[in-house]
């Protein structure tokens, strides 16, 4: 197996010389971060990165089919497991890459701030808007939305008021065309897009851990695993940073 020490060594493009051309599956809250990486990675000389975005459970479930991905990087470590246990994931490539935080978004730069408890009443401030989410059952973002809410004792008055997407991103969209006035995303979502807020956190207690595990497919190509390093080497680390993820894989 290659580590970061082996890749620094080791020439990008040399690497690239013999590899094939990688294919990533990866949640769609990683978009703008790892459009950033693969565009580092190709200009190191790397080998050409083609991702393609959206629920981890519509991933999961397309790699279950036999979608030619070579890396699958999920927003929860159930989808990961799933694959894992089915003997799609190759032994020893998995590791936890990156954290992430829940929040509840508005649509405009200026909206007042809240402090998410369960006094909050968020039904109340939804009024006869909606609020958009990801798919609740499936998504990760949409399950860690509907269990914080839970948690918190506000479902039940806000779950007629959901307005479901197929993944983080079309939530964050909803919000941000002022379709609906509130939304609950990743801190990282909210950031790519100018014409949403954070309003409140949600507490780290009223929800799991966020977790992006990345690992690479049984019958992945050459290069790969390289491509799967990088991810974990100092430069990707610093752009997902900037992009507001933890980094738990090094």
């Amino acid at each position: 197996m290659l580590t970061v020490a082996a890749v620094t060594a080791l020439s990008l493009s040399s690497l690239a010389a013999q590899a094939q051309d990688v294919t990533v599956f990866a949640a769609a809250s990683l978009k703008t971060a790892l459009d950033r990486v693969v565009a580092d990675y190709q200009a190191d000389g790397g080998a050409p990165v083609t991702v393609s975005y959206a629920g981890s459970s519509a991933l999961a479930k397309q790699i279950e089919q036999g979608a030619p991905a070579d890396i699958f990087i999920s927003a929860s470590t159930d989808w990961m497991d799933k694959l894992d246990k089915a003997g799609l994931i190759k032994a020893g490539s998995r590791s936890d890459l990156l954290g992430n935080t829940l929040v509840l978004i508005a649509h405009g730069g200026d909206a007042p701030k809240v402090e998410i408890t369960p006094a909050l009443d968020l039904a109340g401030m939804i009024g006869e808007g909606k609020l958009a989410m990801a798919l609740v059952d499936s998504v990760p973002a949409g399950v860690y939305g509907k269990a914080a809410l839970t948690s918190l004792g506000l479902w039940a008055s806000v779950e007629p008021k959901v307005a479901q997407s197929d993944n983080v991103r079309a939530a964050l969209a909803l919000v941000a065309r002022d379709e609906a006035p509130y939304g609950i995303v990743y801190s990282t979502d909210a950031a790519a897009d100018d014409k949403v807020s954070i309003v409140g956190t949600f507490p780290e207690a009223s929800h799991e851990p966020i977790v992006y595990p990345a690992g690479l497919i049984a019958s992945a190509r050459d290069g790969a695993e390289a491509f799967l390093t990088y991810l974990k080497g100092e430069k990707a680390s610093a752009v997902f940073k900037a992009e507001g993820f933890t980094v738990l894989a090094r």
